[in-house]
Order: C-alpha cells, then structure tokens, then sequence
C-alpha cells in the first residue's frame, strides 16, 4: 500500500537513472535508498516524496547520496534558452545567470550567446 502512495517517487528514480537503488518496505514504511548523479536530481526526488507525503513523511525512509558534488546540475542547452532561463530554473532567480556563465568561460565568451547542445555546468551556490 505505502510503495503505491510513492510510486511517482520510484518511476522518477527509474527516469533518473539512479544508481545503487533500492526499495524495501517494511512495517508499513517504504525504504528508498541509491545515488543520485548531481545534488539537482537528488532535490528532484525529496520534492516528489514531498509531494506525496507532505513535508516530513513518516511512512518513507530516504537515504539519497550524491555521486558528483562538484556542481549542483549539468544543463544540455536547448534551443530558446537563456542563461537568465536555466538560471531561474535550477536556482528560482534569472539573476543568478553570472554564476554559471562564471562556471562555464572555458567554453562561452558571451553571456548572451549560447548554443543548442552545448552542456553547461550549473555550480552549486
């Protein structure tokens, strides 16, 4: 019944391609644990297991380790983004966009010029 409550969570894990997972559930709580490649999708997981059971879930045990903590995401650019639009999307702010045009000078020259394809490190803040 509480695997059913957190499927979302472990399909999420599947799409994520974590590492090192598994599932258990025991005495009516659901145990999760692997490793997630970048801090980024770990957060994705937590906001799913939030989503199903509210802000401290007591019937889901998460252990989710991070396997690069270099940086908090790798973004692949798409066509119509901006550094302002991954910024808001990986930190909540558009304003942030110096922070990985910083991170990334090996391979931009201009903050307002990128590229599809190319992938861009989103450094922790």
């Amino acid at each position: 019944m509480v695997r059913a409550k957190y499927q979302n969570v472990l399909d999420l894990g599947e799409k994520l391609n974590i590492q090192n997972g598994d599932v258990k559930e025991e005495n009516g709580q659901l145990k999760v644990w692997g490793t997630a490649k970048t801090q980024y999708e770990k957060n994705l997981i937590w906001d799913e297991i939030k989503k199903s059971g509210g802000e401290n879930p007591t019937d889901i045990m998460a252990d989710i380790s991070v396997a690069d903590t270099s940086n908090f995401a790798y973004h692949t650019v798409k066509s119509g983004d901006t550094l302002g639009k991954i910024a808001k999307h990986y930190y909540g702010n558009a304003m942030k966009y110096p922070t990985i045009f910083e991170a990334n000078r090996n391979i931009l020259k201009n903050p307002d010029v990128i590229h599809p394809g190319q992938e861009l490190n989103i450094p922790n803040l």
